[in-house]
């Protein structure tokens, strides 16, 4: 096998020149680019053909989920390895779905990310422990936890919206784009066959999300 081209998306500028110098330091992996936020990794993407792009997960201007929906989709052949802060069950379910073919945590060590990066270079799919644990949880929970298909991420937008917050204000809240939470409602308004918020609100107090 090829050595993996890696390209590195992350908006902190000390962790992603960090891990450069430790990718570039390792030999197993090619470095081939850096990107500050989605939208300037789907560009890249298109410009460097990487075969594993390394996610962060929240990020400006396009959020790494949605980013990572776009790269899946319009590169299949490119593997996106989400290395994120954050393991909050929605985040975790909203990537898989999107398309990461894995989840780690930042304070992974070099060692594991490099694994990682071969692994899913190589059609596997990986996970942190403690995320692969949180998964299997959530697979137990799930009839109790999901309202008709709805995600965790969109159950938590319906109760903003429900709440009577703005897109701008979810988004501020969610530290998303306004676009990503206009492609949530999106989804929620098609899975629960609804077309407005006033319908949104009452199936909300109909499953008890929120009070009337």
């Amino acid at each position: 096998m090829t050595m993996p081209r890696v390209l590195i998306v992350d908006d902190q500028l000390l962790f992603r020149s960090g891990l450069a110098g430790l990718l570039q330091a390792d030999g197993r992996v090619e470095l081939v680019g850096q990107a500050a936020n989605g939208r300037e990794a789907v560009e890249a993407v298109a410009l460097l053909k990487p075969d594993v792009v390394l996610m962060d997960v929240k990020m400006p201007d396009l959020d790494g989920v949605e980013a990572t929906r776009q790269i899946t989709s319009g590169h299949p052949g490119v593997k996106v390895l989400v290395v994120s802060g954050f393991g909050a069950d929605s985040f975790v379910i909203d990537a898989l779905k999107a398309g990461a073919s894995g989840y780690l945590l930042k304070d992974s060590g070099i060692e594991s990310i490099v694994s990682s990066i071969v692994a899913v270079a190589s059609g596997e799919s990986v996970m942190t422990q403690t995320v692969a644990n949180r998964v299997l949880e959530m697979l137990t929970l799930m009839p109790r936890q999901f309202y008709d298909g709805l995600t965790e991420r969109e159950v938590e937008i319906l109760r903003l919206l429900a709440d009577g917050l703005a897109n701008k204000q979810i988004a501020y809240r969610l530290r998303v784009s306004d676009k990503t939470v206009r492609n949530h409602i999106s989804n929620v308004y098609r899975k629960l066959g609804i077309s407005d918020r006033t319908q949104a609100v009452l199936y909300a107090v109909r499953k008890g999300l929120v009070e009337a």
